[in-house]
C-alpha cells in the first residue's frame, strides 16, 4: 500500500510555546525535498513527508531535516528540535514560537508544497 496525499488536516498541533510537527523522514534520498502531506496506511494522523540526502548515521539525517525545514520556512535552526522519534522514520518536531503565527505561516507553506 502507498500513502495517500491529503489536502485537509495538517500534521501540526499547537502547544503552549510553539507547534508539534509530525514528519516521516526518508534519508539517503536522491535530493533534499519537502514532498507533501500524506496519511500513511494504518495511521489516522497526517505526516509531512520529507527526503534528505544525508545518511541516518550519527544524527546526520536529523540535522539535514532541521536545516532543510529552517531554510525553507525561514526559521532559525535553533527553534526546531526533535521532540520524539530521533531514531525512527516518523518523528515529532517541536518548533518554538507563537503557536498561532506558526500554524498560519507553516500551515500555509505546507499546503502549497
Amino acid at each position: 500500500m502507498t500513502s495517500a496525499t491529503v489536502a485537509g488536516p495538517l500534521p501540526l498541533t499547537p502547544t503552549a510555546d510553539g507547534v508539534l510537527l509530525v514528519v516521516k523522514l526518508s534519508p539517503k534520498s536522491g535530493r533534499d525535498a519537502i514532498v507533501g502531506v500524506a496519511v500513511e496506511p494504518g495511521q489516522a494522523q497526517p505526516v509531512l513527508r520529507v527526503r534528505v540526502t544525508a545518511p541516518p548515521a550519527e544524527g546526520q539525517a536529523n540535522a539535514a531535516l532541521i536545516a532543510l525545514l529552517a531554510k525553507q520556512w525561514r526559521l532559525p535552526k535553533t527553534s526546531i528540535t526533535i521532540a520524539g522519534g530521533a531514531m525512527q522514520r516518523v518523528k515529532r518536531l517541536h518548533i518554538s514560537g507563537d503557536p498561532l503565527a506558526l500554524l498560519r505561516d507553516i500551515g500555509g507553506k505546507i499546503r502549497t508544497t
